[in-house]
This record gives C-alpha cells, structure tokens and sequence, in this order.
C-alpha cells in the first residue's frame, strides 16, 4: 500500500508539474522539487525531476524558430549557468539536507513574490556582456544547492527584453543545460540511484500528459490568471517547506 500510495504521489506530481508548464512555459521542476522536497525530501526529488524536466524542456528549447539567434546572444550565460551547478552540488553531503530544503523554499518565495508584485528590472544589451555571466553563475550555483531552475534566471532573460516567444524558448534552453548540468554533478556525488533513474524515466508519461492537458487549457482561460494562482500555491508551498526545514535545521 505504502508503494503505491508514494507510486501515485509522484505520477500525481508529475501530472500537475507538467500542467503548470504547459499553461505558463515553466514551472515543472519548480512544482515538482517543491512538492516532492516536502514529501520525500531534496536528494532523492532532485534525482526524480530529472529525466521529466529534459524530456519537456528539450520540447520546449526545439520550438519557437529563435534557438540560432538566443544560442548566440545567451552562450555565455547559459555556459556559466550550466557549469557553476557542479558548485552548488558540492555542499550536498558536506550541508544537512533541512539547511538546503529551508533554502529551497526561501527562493520559492523570493520568486512568488516578485511574480506577484510585477516587479522587474531592465538591463540593457551593452550590459549583457558582464550580466549574463553574473546571472549564470548565481543561477548554476543555487540550481545545484536546491534543483530549482527559475531564480535568478528567469527574471534576467525578462529583464533583457526578448520576444515572448523567444522567452519561452530561452527558458527551454536553460532548463535543458541545467537539467544536464545537474545530472552530471549529482552523478559525481552518488546521488543517483538506479531506482530514482527508473522512477524518474516512469514520471515522463504524466509530466507530457500534464504538459499537453495545459497547453489545451492555455487557449482557453487567462494565462495571467493562471500565473496569479500558480505563484500564490507557490509562495504557499515555499513557506510550508522554508517552516517545516527550519524547525529540523541542526543546531
């Protein structure tokens, strides 16, 4: 009972994960290190949102008719935002998992709140020389601390200007380097197992079933709408985990 009580937990997070993507463009391993961290804990939810997030995120990354053009204006941030993750990932067995998961919610949080107060920056192309590097760097380093993709990144591919359909697909395109980016380093650390590899392999089927249920229901209701309501289940879930972390914290 128990296995097929945490079996269904996982295709049922998967299935809402890949929803959420297919409604906003992103959001599946945010949904699903989010729900899975509080259930299962973030080692093993990392290693779970691996395989799901490729699978979607190559998708994503392959459409849109911009890759040529984003590769070349982005190289050096996606670069630096793929390989500083083996830094984050270095802290995983030397800092107490609760420590990690309170840092987790904490930029689950922070992101919730600036999606939800319109906040935005501006940074100008003769900027993006040093910025996307600055960017890539702390993006990699807390994607490998926590597995969440979305902060800081996102709100600099925002805050750079592009085309809502070129966004997207940028998005793609950092979640799939991290997502490689991140298997690497938590395979350097023996943090995959062949049982997380073959759960995760298992959790694609509802991630793209959810993906294409969202994208069916992106034509029909507000995707604003949507959004609002994601991020405050968000900002909801980041502070029942950032609570729950800090109260087992060591010390």
């Amino acid at each position: 009972m128990a296995d097929t009580i945490f079996l269904a937990t996982i295709a049922l997070t998967f299935l809402l994960a890949g929803f959420v993507k297919g409604v906003t463009g992103l959001g599946l391993p945010t949904v699903s290190l989010a729900v899975l961290t509080a259930v299962i804990g973030l080692h093993p939810a990392m290693a779970l949102m691996l395989v799901p997030s490729f699978t979607t995120n190559v998708w994503q990354a392959a459409l849109g008719g911009n890759f040529q053009a984003i590769l070349r204006r982005l190289w050096p941030f996606l670069l630096t935002a793929t390989i500083a993750i083996w830094l984050g990932t270095q802290a995983l067995t030397r800092v107490h998992g609760s420590v990690l998961s309170a840092l987790l919610g904490v930029l689950l949080v922070a992101y919730a709140v600036i999606g939800l107060r319109g906040l935005k920056i501006v940074i100008h192309r003769a900027w993006e020389v040093w910025t996307g590097p600055l960017f890539g760097a702390v993006n990699g380093v807390l994607t490998g601390l926590t597995g969440s993709f979305v902060f800081p990144g996102v709100l600099y591919l925002q805050a750079i200007g592009l085309p809502k359909d070129a966004l997207v697909q940028a998005m793609g395109m950092l979640f799939t380097a991290s997502t490689v980016g991140i298997a690497f380093a938590l395979g350097g650390q023996q943090l995959l197992t062949a049982q997380l590899g073959v759960l995760s392999l298992g959790a694609v089927l509802p991630a793209v079933i959810g993906m294409m249920l969202g994208q069916r229901l992106r034509r029909k209701i507000s995707e604003d709408s949507f959004r609002r309501i994601f991020l405050v289940a968000l900002l909801l879930l980041g502070l029942y985990i950032a609570v729950k972390s800090f109260s087992v914290s060591p010390g």
